[in-house]
């Protein structure tokens, strides 16, 4: 990787074996600080996702909270938010994080995921098979105008920071999309962890005056804070400091 023109101090995008990562929280701000990060975010996915991925419910980031006050005794050289991976559950943008936990979290992340509860299940399959159709038949038009409402709508309509991996398995708008987060200050992730992000569009939504955020989406503590992949699309892209929410 060439030299960087900016320094990434946060890793806003980590799970614990609160949802499906590894680690403790423990653990993951003790990887932070060897890594030498000054933040990093501890967001377990939402109640929503299928097969034991998230957590057990809304209850659970009570425990996650107990668990980072703990961690910052411990490791009082990092600053260790309280977040959430929220899933999108409604073309409406409805979240499985409830308004009231989304103000008392510090961080809340959104993300359109394949398989989560939807609040109509009946909706929710048919989005599926609109996608897997689209997928199959390389018609995904009709697929991408639902991703984007719905994602569109969380932005909109929530206390949302950063939405993860756009565009990862579920086709959207890249324009539209963008242009909802610079309307409302919420910043698009560059992931290190998938291989869908491209320059190209990192370039639309930098066009569209969107901001970024570089996120590991680590699910073990021993990938906190990897974030060299995002930092190369960053560069290659042309992005500055000013570009990034966690850099300087």
């Amino acid at each position: 990787m060439r030299r960087s023109p900016f320094h990434v101090f946060a890793d806003l995008h980590t799970h614990t074996r609160h949802s499906h990562g590894t680690g403790s929280v423990l653990d993951n701000v003790r990887a932070a600080q060897r890594q030498g990060l000054e933040v990093v975010a501890i967001t377990d996915h939402g109640p929503a996702s299928l097969f034991g991925v998230g957590v057990a419910g809304p209850a659970a980031f009570d425990a996650i909270r107990q668990e980072v006050i703990e961690a910052r005794k411990a490791y009082p050289g990092v600053k260790v938010l309280w977040g959430a991976e929220a899933n999108v559950v409604s073309e409406d943008g409805e979240l499985d994080i409830p308004p009231g936990l989304q103000e008392r979290l510090d961080i809340v992340l959104a993300g359109l995921h394949p398989l989560v509860r939807w609040r109509s299940w009946a909706k929710g399959a048919s989005l599926l098979a609109a996608n897997a159709a689209g997928a199959w038949t390389g018609r995904v038009r009709h697929a991408r105008e639902r991703n984007t409402r719905a994602i569109v709508n969380a932005v909109l309509y929530n206390r949302v920071h950063v939405v993860t991996h756009p565009g990862y398995r579920l086709p959207i708008d890249t324009r539209a999309l963008a242009k909802a987060c610079a309307a409302t200050g919420c910043a698009l992730e560059i992931n290190a962890r998938h291989d869908h992000t491209t320059v190209e569009y990192i370039k639309i939504a930098k066009a569209e005056g969107a901001r970024f955020a570089l996120g590991s989406d680590a699910h073990s503590p021993e990938r906190v804070g990897d974030l060299e992949k995002a930092v190369s699309l960053a560069l290659e892209a042309g992005l500055a400091s000013r570009d990034i929410v966690n850099a300087r």
